[in-house]
């Protein structure tokens, strides 16, 4: 076998090995937080006869073709939905792996340093973004599982264009750039904003280069100044949608969040200082550059005082993904480069940095099985419920619950929309999401927190006036809420009543 086929061979099973080894640390929960908003609208694209007037399913990804395709996949596959989200799942992991292996390639001539920055990407793939509400990767399947090992190899591209390097990655750059506006157009956006910011940084001499680099900058601010000035008037229903995102707002911040926004840009301005190659300086550079471009924007224009706070919602701040995967990426090139280079022994060390990530999905997800895999009975009380729900109420049937549902001890973020397939009113957190981008939602949004602020402490009489005006027909109340309904289904966690 030639050598370059023995390479790649190689690299194909050493990122398989690593896929594995991920979804082992992170584990797998496909309706969890995110995720259940993206399977309940394919659920809809389906079978179009679940969550009547169900704008909170819909609305929000009209402008992403993920679903439909998710959807399509599945017809054709003729697999279940939940096999075809597993599958799709791994598929993901790998294929991120791979496309940060070919940035890590761009950055350093060492094999075991480019493996050892991909291996650690794999141990921390589900750390936190600061300030974003987002993870580097999801342990759940959502258009951002596809956008990031699309834009990366972007990246990859891009650095090979930069150094006149051809390669069949350059010339699917703008394939892979096109993709992921398809598939998720505000992350294609910031991603292909860090592309730019790398080709900036590439310019040799210094003087043009921090002149291209100032206009870059003096542009940005200006179309993020015309977007504060023309904004639309905001209604307060919508204002208040917005206080429930802190995220949004810096000086909404705790210490930690604000330490986790500085840490990566200091460690990127340690890597864009040192000698290193090429690539290596050149995405150091680039990703620093984008991380304190979108910091600034932040500063300036997304405050809650604000009359109005459309730059605020389009999230400057998750630009620093790519920020996390840069510093993420070099810190473990140097770390083979150091340490792993011709000591094979050493390598035993690298799983141990993935415990902290393990012990963390753990505790935020302590009452479902690490690894949900399809066709297996939950162990989840809420999710039982749930599912009794899908098999023993009609499809247009509306319920209720407390609005903060996702948070009640040992429920673990599970969307009651993608595995009971019935439609319900708004809940406080991923509704309030989805209505936080969509002001047309904002009003619905916050009748529905109204009607059911107290539903598991008020009586039977309070409920129904609350409830029957906005056509609800059954309710889930907790397992210690007194009611005398007729309640056909309960557990140690939760019941399921009939609104007379």
């Amino acid at each position: 076998m030639p050598a370059s086929q023995l390479l790649k061979k190689r690299e194909f099973t050493f990122v398989s090995l690593l896929t594995l080894f991920a979804l082992a640390v992170h584990g797998y929960h496909p309706f969890a937080e995110d995720g259940g908003v993206y399977a309940a609208e394919i659920k809809k694209r389906l079978n179009p006869a679940l969550f009547p007037h169900g704008a909170f399913v819909t609305e929000h990804l009209r402008l992403s073709i993920f679903t439909s395709l998710v959807a399509g996949l599945t017809r054709l596959s003729h697999l279940s939905l939940d096999w075809v989200l597993f599958a799709l799942y791994l598929f993901s992991i790998w294929t991120t792996l791979y496309a940060a292996s070919l940035v890590a390639a761009r950055a350093t001539t060492s094999l075991a340093g480019r493996r050892a920055g991909v291996a650690l990407l794999a141990c921390w793939l589900t750390l936190p973004i600061a300030g974003t509400s987002l993870m580097l990767f999801d342990p759940y399947l959502t258009a951002r599982s596809f956008t990031t090992p699309l834009i990366l190899a972007a990246i990859a591209g891009a650095l090979d264009a930069v150094s006149h390097q051809p390669s069949r990655v350059r010339s699917l750059m703008p394939v892979a750039l096109i993709a992921a506006a398809l598939l998720h157009p505000l992350m294609a956006a910031y991603g292909a904003a860090a592309i730019l910011l790398i080709a900036g940084c590439s310019i040799q001499s210094l003087r043009t280069r921090r002149r291209v680099l100032t206009i870059a900058t003096i542009l940005i601010f200006l179309i993020a100044g015309a977007i504060q000035v023309f904004a639309p008037h905001e209604s307060p229903d919508y204002l208040a949608v917005e206080r429930t995102r802190y995220y949004w707002f810096l000086s909404e911040w705790r210490c930690y969040e604000i330490l986790g926004l500085m840490a990566p840009m200091v460690l990127l301005c340690y890597f864009a200082a040192r000698r290193a190659p090429a690539g290596s300086n050149l995405i150091a550079r680039g990703t620093l550059a984008l991380g304190l471009i979108s910091s600034a924007i932040c500063v300036a224009f997304a405050h809650l005082g604000y009359a109005t706070h459309l730059v605020a919602r389009l999230q400057p701040l998750r630009c620093f993904q790519f920020v996390y995967i840069a510093m993420i990426l070099l810190l473990g090139i140097q770390l083979g480069e150091r340490l792993l280079e011709g000591k094979p022994w050493r390598w035993g060390w690298m799983p141990l940095l993935a415990i902290p990530l393990f012990f963390a999905g753990r505790i935020t997800y302590p009452s479902s099985a690490h690894i949900e895999l399809p066709d297996r009975t939950p162990p989840n009380y809420w999710q039982q419920a749930f599912l009794w729900i899908r098999s023993n109420t009609p499809d247009n049937a509306l319920f209720a619950l407390n609005p903060h549902y996702i948070q009640v001890s040992g429920e673990d973020a599970q969307s009651f929309r993608a595995i009971a397939e019935r439609n319900a009113l708004p809940d406080y957190s991923k509704d309030g999401g989805v209505a936080s981008i969509m002001p047309a939602l904002a009003d619905a949004w916050f009748s529905g927190q109204i009607a059911q602020a107290s539903i598991d402490s008020e009586s039977d009489a309070q409920r129904a006036l609350a409830l029957k005006p906005l056509g609800v027909t059954w309710v889930i109340l907790s397992a210690e809420s007194v009611t005398l309904w007729h309640c056909p289904y309960r557990n140690i966690a939760a019941k399921v009543c009939i609104l007379p």
